[in-house]
């Protein structure tokens, strides 16, 4: 897996880690672009990673172009995926599923639809092989996933899986954007779910809504203390079905400031969970109900 490294200008380097999205290649970037944020290397302003690939923006007064490729290769090669570890959190997302608000918009959009007759989890569960929607949903939220990147809008995490790839969940976007997606809505597309930060267009399916605010400028939530964006490149998420009492009463939470999200450190290693994905992620996920 070598890195492919593009010159974007004369201020940016792309750098292309594989053409397919792997726990592996998103591990090897964020070990890279981490490497490259404790080097401090004057001259570089952003270090933004994404999901097999990652960019960075340099002054070429402070570092020249060839110096810069040069660091980056140089960090490239010290990298050693077996005996890597990830400083990370593992957070408990609540999610009320087919939920009334993305279901009165998804209907107002059928005809974007690759099946109009189906809800957007109605036709996950079929395409995806599953005999009824409770099936997917309890698929979708048993299993861990990895955030790998955040942007498009503020705050809205991008996140892969962490299962076997013949388990993934794949459901293809709408064949047109909608003009309207509900605020918090928990979608998915491809082989990513995500959850749209804000109120706005969008394509991806929805399955969802989740009470907890991942991008609050005036950061009133516990969560939000330190930054107004909650996700991090390498968050855990796990995914809770919630019922609409639950919802309810959390984002009473929310409007009152005192909204707790579970959030708990843990250290990841890539070839501990390459070996065993299922007994690993067991493990992971006791974590969450540890006193």
């Amino acid at each position: 897996m070598t890195v492919r490294y593009t010159h974007g200008g004369d201020e940016f380097i792309f750098a292309e880690i594989s053409e397919s999205m792997s726990l592996a290649a998103f591990f090897k970037g964020m070990a890279i672009t981490r490497a490259l944020r404790e080097r401090a290397v004057p001259g570089v302003s952003e270090i933004c990673p994404a999901n097999a690939s990652y960019q960075i923006r340099y002054d070429p007064d402070q570092v020249a172009p060839e110096a810069m490729l040069a660091i980056l290769r140089e960090i490239e090669a010290t990298i050693d995926l077996d005996n890597l570890r990830l400083d990370t959190r593992v957070i408990q997302v609540p999610v009320l599923y087919n939920d009334p608000w993305t279901h009165e918009t998804l209907m107002r959009f059928r005809e974007r639809h690759q099946d109009p007759a189906s809800t957007d989890l109605e036709y996950a569960a079929r395409i995806n092989g599953f005999a009824d929607t409770d099936a997917f949903i309890a698929a979708h939220s048993s299993a861990p996933w990895f955030v790998s990147m955040v942007g498009f809008v503020a705050g809205l995490p991008f996140m892969f899986q962490m299962v076997e790839r013949e388990r993934q969940l794949e459901v293809p976007k709408y064949l047109r954007p909608r003009t309207d997606t509900p605020k918090h809505t928990v979608g998915h597309g491809g082989c990513f779910a995500c959850i749209y930060s804000v109120r706005g267009a969008g394509g991806y399916q929805m399955f969802g809504v989740t009470p907890a605010p991942i991008f609050e400028p005036a950061q009133r939530q516990a969560h939000l203390r330190d930054s107004m964006v909650f996700f991090r490149p390498g968050d855990i998420v796990k995914f809770k079905p919630i019922s609409r009492a639950e919802y309810d009463a959390a984002v009473a939470r929310v409007e009152a400031g005192t909204f707790q999200l579970d959030i708990r450190p843990v250290s990841f290693s890539l070839s501990e969970f390459m070996a065993a994905p299922e007994q690993y992620n067991a493990r992971l996920l006791e974590t969450l109900h540890a006193a």
